[in-house]
């Protein structure tokens, strides 16, 4: 049962996607514009919070334009035409919109109806706001992030010198200790150029004109790499006839480099970019590898992980490690409410005695072990009449369990002829599948239902009011709770996307079709 309570109006905050119209746009209302609040401005900055009556003619916003690019997605300009797409309105004039950013197509969802942005509010608070908040600092993670820089910081400059180390040693065994000291002179100008870099990072923000002295200090790190050149020349020049240039060698400093002290010299100036790289490559090398592979395999191998973590521990504390135990297939389905996927997982059941429901705990017939499991939060989700709630358990047994049934009835030439392999079906919810990806033991194989337009959701939420599966608070309207469930829609969207988790997608328009592709989906549990 969906319940809505009334909720008060939010003030305003930098960042906020926003609704507003442009008179000139040719409709009575003006054009349909959007965009996000870059600054709020009073312009009665002598009036407090507290006297400014009901709020209005009081601020007026800056606003970052967005470009509709279709499908609901609004995008932000590119930064040539940006500083053209500013607006100024008043701050009665907006309304907030529930925008939910996307990464993979760079731009910001939204909820339309007819083509035209649906804003979460009709407006915002006026009365009592008094400016944008100051962000509080927690000086606690303030010292602990500062140390961690300070420590980040020594760590590249260390790794940089005795990367130059190691590269002047292989420079000495492949061209000779001349090119070596060469190369190890331009590490140590890398080396410098971290730390320079360093100084104007230090005093990014400094008061007193310490920034610009940093900034000014700074500029020294562009010049080091010419100083070990010259020095390499004057060396050479100094040398004579022992030069490697020979007794014909020109006086000029600038041809008294030959091509191999050049290249040894820039080669290892840019020695300090290998534990940079390393740095950034090691993450997707090691723990977070799993996030390079789509869907199921990401998850098995992020779930082996931490299997040999907890195992790890689990022997640390005494406990037996236990490595090598089979991953249970689930097939999780999940998707926004309103697309039909319950009914597709039913279907799916029905038609193939392969796949099973999960396990359930019923509080009436099993009150005592319901109430246990309960107080312990062992639950993953209870459903809406609070009488069937799902267990981790219950999710990874429920295919053995069913296995074992089928075996026991069948004998002799049947249990030969039949498998017996049964895999579970979970119709999740966003809330379920987040906590189901952290479940040890199980590899998911993802199915994500939708649709493939915001307006059928509206139309499929519609008539769910009207057949009073959906029911209206006496406080509400039929459209503020149409809009508050499009604005779940769109969180939920969101998670499909960008998550990984779901290697299969399926736009369920047509039952029949639908159910076929989940079939094909389902073959990969086996």
């Amino acid at each position: 049962m969906y319940e809505a309570k009334k909720k008060e109006l939010p003030y305003p905050k930098i960042g906020d996607v926003v609704r507003y119209f442009d008179v000139d746009g040719g409709q009575q209302d003006g054009e349909v514009l959007l965009g996000k609040i870059s600054l709020v401005q009073s312009v009665r900055p002598g009036q407090t919070a507290d006297d400014d009556g009901d709020g209005t003619d009081r601020w007026l916003v800056e606003i970052n334009r967005l470009e509709d690019v279709g499908e609901g997605y609004y995008a932000e300009y590119p930064s040539r035409k940006r500083r053209e797409m500013r607006d100024l309105r008043k701050l009665e004039e907006l309304s907030p919109v529930a925008a939910s950013y996307v990464r993979t197509e760079d731009a910001f969802m939204v909820p339309t109806r007819n083509g035209r942005p649906v804003p979460q509010y009709e407006g915002y608070k006026l009365v009592g706001y008094g400016g944008p908040a100051a962000v509080p600092v927690d000086e606690e993670v303030l010292k602990s992030d500062m140390e961690l820089y300070n420590d980040l910081k020594f760590k590249l400059l260390r790794d940089s010198l005795l990367a130059g180390v190691a590269g002047a040693l292989l420079t000495d065994l492949v061209s000779g200790l001349d090119n070596a000291i060469v190369y190890f002179s331009g590490a140590i100008a890398g080396v410098g150029y971290l730390f320079f870099l360093s100084v104007k990072t230090d005093t990014v923000g400094a008061m007193d004109g310490g920034e610009d002295l940093g900034k000014n200090v700074s500029n020294v790190r562009f010049v080091l790499p010419l100083i070990v050149l010259v020095g390499v020349a004057l060396r050479n020049l100094a040398l004579g006839d022992a030069s490697p240039l020979g007794p014909d060698a020109r006086t000029s400093i600038f041809s008294s480099v030959t091509t191999e002290q050049f290249a040894a010299a820039m080669l290892g100036f840019l020695t300090y970019r290998i534990p940079l790289f390393i740095g950034q490559l090691a993450p997707l090398l090691g723990e977070s590898a799993a996030q390079l592979l789509p869907g199921s395999a990401g998850m098995a191998l992020q779930m082996a992980q931490d299997a040999k973590k907890a195992a790890a521990e689990g022997a640390a504390d005494g406990a037996t490690p236990v490595f090598g135990s089979d991953l249970t297939p689930v097939l999780l389905v999940c998707g926004p409410s309103g697309t039909g996927k319950t009914t597709l997982v039913q279907r799916l059941i029905r038609e193939d005695d392969r796949f099973v429901a999960p396990t359930l705990v019923d509080r009436i017939q099993d009150p005592a072990n319901f109430e246990r499991l309960e107080s312990k939060k062992q639950f993953l989700t209870v459903d809406d009449d609070a009488r069937f709630g799902l267990t981790a358990e219950g999710v990874l047994s429920a295919a053995s369990d069913a296995e074992a049934q089928l075996k026991a009835q069948l004998t002799g030439e049947d249990e030969d002829a039949v498998s017996g392999k049964k895999v579970v079906v979970v119709d999740a919810d966003v809330s379920l599948a987040k906590k189901l990806t952290q479940l040890p033991g199980s590899r998911l194989i993802g199915v994500w239902v939708g649709l493939d337009k915001m307006d059928k959701f509206e139309g499929r939420l519609e008539v769910q009011i009207e057949a009073g599966d959906l029911l209206v608070p006496d406080d509400e309207t039929k459209e503020s709770v149409v809009r508050a469930k499009i604005k779940d829609i769109v969180q939920d969207i969101e998670y499909g996307v960008v998550s990984g988790l779901f290697e299969f997608t399926i736009l369920n328009d047509d039952l029949d079709s639908s159910l076929a592709e989940l079939k094909d989906a389902a073959e990969y549990c086996f």
